[in-house]
């Protein structure tokens, strides 16, 4: 756990559809000028590949982000600098052309797979926190979140998480847990875990 500063960062990891997102989503909501920076965000531009070649990418494992990028921008938020973070598209799988603006928060809550994988961002945080839950569990949120925001059919997002996300999440993103300071059910309440992270409340 990192000293206080003028932004405290909070990671937030887990594999894919553990509940990454609606913690991190329930944090920055009581946590005060608070904003969650997606490291989905930061997926790797393959607008250089075929569009048929794009969805044969490997999506879970660490090579997959822009990792440098990523890091410039913590540490430029850390210091209380603005960003240009990217947009990524998961139908097409490229940036879009604009980015979005993110301004300097109070508390900035960084969340995605590979959170707490590099050891530069690790250093950067206050507070890390692991989300666990099933892949019984993670496989049917994953099949209704793909289904309904990216438009693909359950065969192929069972394929893609037979082949890939299951044991890519079990190469690098499980063994990250003894990184976390505090893990959490990802079946849990997200207010409950909240009150298990023991942040002072507004």
């Amino acid at each position: 756990m990192k000293s206080a500063a003028d932004t405290v960062v909070i990671a937030i990891a887990g594999i894919s559809c553990s509940g990454k997102t609606t913690l991190a989503r329930h944090l920055a909501r009581v946590l005060p000028d608070a904003a969650v920076l997606p490291l989905d965000a930061y997926y790797r531009d393959l607008s250089h590949l075929q569009p048929a070649h794009r969805a044969a990418v490997n999506f879970d494992a660490p090579e997959a982000l822009d990792h440098p990028l990523l890091l410039d921008h913590i540490q430029c938020l850390s210091r209380g600098v603005g960003v240009d973070r990217p947009v990524y598209s998961f139908t097409t799988h490229t940036r879009k052309a604009s980015p979005v603006r993110q301004d300097p928060v109070s508390h900035l809550v960084v969340e995605g797979l590979f959170a707490l994988y590099w050891p530069e961002l690790r250093s950067l945080y206050h507070l890390a926190v692991f989300v666990d839950a099933p892949h019984a569990l993670c496989l049917e949120r994953r099949l209704e979140r793909d289904a309904a925001e990216r438009g693909r059919t359950a065969e192929s997002i069972r394929l893609q998480y037979e082949r890939h996300v299951q044991p890519m999440g079990e190469r690098y993103v499980v063994p990250t847990r003894p990184h976390a300071d505090v893990v959490v059910s990802g079946a849990a309440d997200p207010e409950d875990s909240i009150l298990r992270l023991g942040l002072p409340r507004p």
